[in-house]
Order: C-alpha cells, then sequence, then structure tokens
C-alpha cells in the first residue's frame, strides 16, 4: 500500500491501456491500481465520449431541469423505486442519514436488445415527451461511458491478476444507470434543514462510476488522512472511481472512498450545478465474494457473501429510494 497522500486526483491517458505497447499498458494498470489502492479516484482522459456529445446531453438536460415541477413530475412513475425517469427534490439521502439531499435527478438504464432474458428485470426507460432528442443523446452517452467502463474493468482484472476480461460477462447488459442531476438554486437558505447539503458524504453503490464533467465546483473526496480535497472534472476528462460493490470484492483492496457535493457560499447559493455520472453496474447474479486473490493473513476477509442484486436493493432501502 502506498503511504503516499495525494493532493489532486491522478490523471491517466487511456490510450496508454489501448496502444499495442505492452509497456505503457502495464504502467497504466500499475498507476490505477496504485491510485484506487489509495484514493479510489482516477481522471481519464482520451476515453469514448467527446466533448460534443457531452455538450449536447448537459444542453438538453438543462431544458428538462427548467420545466415546471409539474411537468417532470409526469415522469416520476410510483412502484420503480427511481430505477427510471425523474426522482424529484429531497427524495434521496446518504446512507445513514434522514435529511434529504438538494438535488433532483433522471435515469436512463439498460436497454436490451440481444434477447437476453435479463430484460426481464429492468423496467423500460422513460424519456420526456417534450425533449424527443433527450433519448438519442442519452442512449449515445450511455453507451460510450459503458464501453469506456468495460476497459477501466479490464485494466483492474489485471491489476488484480485475473484475466483480462473477468469483468466482460458480468457487465453485459448489467444494470448500469446514467444519472444526469440538478443541485437546484437554494434560493432560501435560511428554510432549508440546517444539515442539508447537494449531496451527503457517501460511497457510490456500484462497481465503478465514470463522472463527466461538471458544472461548478463542489466535489470533494476524502482523502485517507481525513483531509477532504477538491475533485474537478475537466471538460476532456472523466473522473472514475471505485464503488462499494468493488471494494466488496477485492476485500477492501481497491478503496471505495467517500465524496461529497458540498454547499456553494452563500452569494453562489442562487445558482444551479449540473453534474453525468454513470454508474456501471454489473448483472444481479454478480457473486460479490471477496475473491481469492484478495485475502491473505495480513487481510483477512472483511465482507460476507452477497450477490450484486441483493447488495443493491439493501442499499437502495438504505438511502430512500426503495421502501
Amino acid at each position: 500500500m502506498s503511504e503516499k497522500l495525494f493532493d489532486e486526483v491522478p490523471s491517466l491517458d487511456l490510450a496508454d491501456f489501448l496502444s499495442n505497447d505492452e509497456g505503457r499498458k502495464n504502467e497504466f494498470v500499475q498507476k490505477l491500481g496504485e491510485a484506487y489502492n489509495n484514493i479510489g479516484f482516477v481522471a481519464i482522459k482520451n476515453h469514448f465520449l467527446t466533448d460534443e456529445l457531452s455538450t449536447k446531453l448537459y444542453n438538453v438536460i438543462k431544458r428538462f431541469f427548467q420545466l415546471e415541477d409539474a411537468k417532470k413530475s409526469k415522469y416520476e412513475i410510483e412502484g420503480l423505486s427511481g430505477q427510471r425517469g425523474y426522482i424529484g427534490k429531497g427524495k434521496e439521502h446518504a446512507k445513514g442519514r434522514k435529511t434529504g439531499d438538494l438535488k433532483e435527478f433522471y435515469h436512463i438504464g439498460q436497454e436490451v436488445t440481444d434477447g437476453d432474458p435479463i430484460k426481464s428485470e429492468y423496467p423500460d426507460n422513460i424519456f420526456p415527451d417534450e425533449l424527443p432528442e433527450m433519448k438519442e443523446i442519452g442512449l449515445e452517452v450511455y453507451h460510450r461511458l459503458e464501453k469506456t467502463g468495460i476497459y477501466m474493468l479490464r485494466a483492474i482484472a489485471l491489476y488484480l491478476g485475473l484475466d483480462e476480461s473477468y469483468f466482460d460477462a458480468k457487465v453485459k447488459n448489467g444494470n448500469s444507470i446514467l444519472r444526469p442531476i440538478h443541485y437546484f438554486p437554494i434560493e432560501k437558505p435560511e428554510e432549508v434543514p440546517a444539515d442539508a447539503v447537494r449531496a451527503a458524504e457517501h460511497g457510490d453503490i456500484n462497481l465503478i462510476t465514470l463522472l463527466m464533467g461538471a458544472s461548478a465546483d463542489g466535489l470533494q473526496v476524502l482523502r485517507r488522512d481525513g483531509k477532504w480535497i477538491p475533485i474537478t472534472a475537466l471538460p476532456e476528462q472523466l473522473v472514475v472511481n471505485v464503488g462499494d460493490m468493488l471494494e466488496r470484492h477485492t476485500n477492501g483492496k481497491l478503496k471505495s472512498t467517500i465524496h461529497r457535493v458540498v454547499n456553494p457560499p452563500r452569494e453562489l447559493m442562487g445558482n444551479s450545478r449540473y453534474s453525468i455520472p454513470f454508474f456501471m453496474h454489473p448483472r444481479s447474479d454478480m457473486d460479490l465474494t471477496c475473491l481469492d486473490e484478495c485475502i491473505d493473513s495480513e487481510h483477512p476477509k472483511a465482507f460476507d457473501d452477497i450477490t450484486a442484486g441483493e447488495f443493491l436493493n439493501q442499499r437502495l432501502a438504505e438511502i430512500g429510494l426503495k421502501k
């Protein structure tokens, strides 16, 4: 374990991993592993999402969130536990908290097109009638981030001493979610709960999260020494972090680092913040049992056996999305 404390998220070039140069590829794998052992986050350039597509999605989701609440609420479907469509203001809270986060968001999920029976587990996507272009743009971004995530997982597999394709079948038609988020303006700060924040400190549920560049500052990650450091995803970068499922599966070798989105200074509270993470999930039947490669006398098995589907349902209940 490296004792180095990062002052910023390490930056890596995915082109190194995709190259035919074994030296470059191996260096990428080792640097990725060091970062994920340590701070749990990296910034990646030369991924599969273009700036043009990113801008198009931000533009369309801003227009969606500017709709009247009554129009947005048409796309909040009872009984879906927030799996698809719109999720209203303050509905989600961090694990262990009761106060809702100061945000609203939209979920775009997996489109199964190859006859895979796993389709029966997923509700159909919901897209707003007012913005017909959101479907094409949203699904294109989804597929490009999913493709990037597959290569990131291949690098992680090599770092763990596994076959490079170890995760491929586990994430094929996986339960991944693209989540455009609107951290809405706080017009009357005195009227929100004293402990309400845009996103309280939390770890992500999934294997890895790929975050497109956000529209404003506010994202912070908790370093091992207890210091919060800011994270900014530059326009051409994706920030990719380890989620709780991967931490469990690697017996804590890879760190699902706690992070949060803090409220802006009072004079900026009237401004919106937008963010679009892609939560990469495996299929529900993936076994998250700790890998033998990550267990030894110094690192005894730290987590109970559980499947990805069981873990997801447990966590959705803990954060208020599933009753």
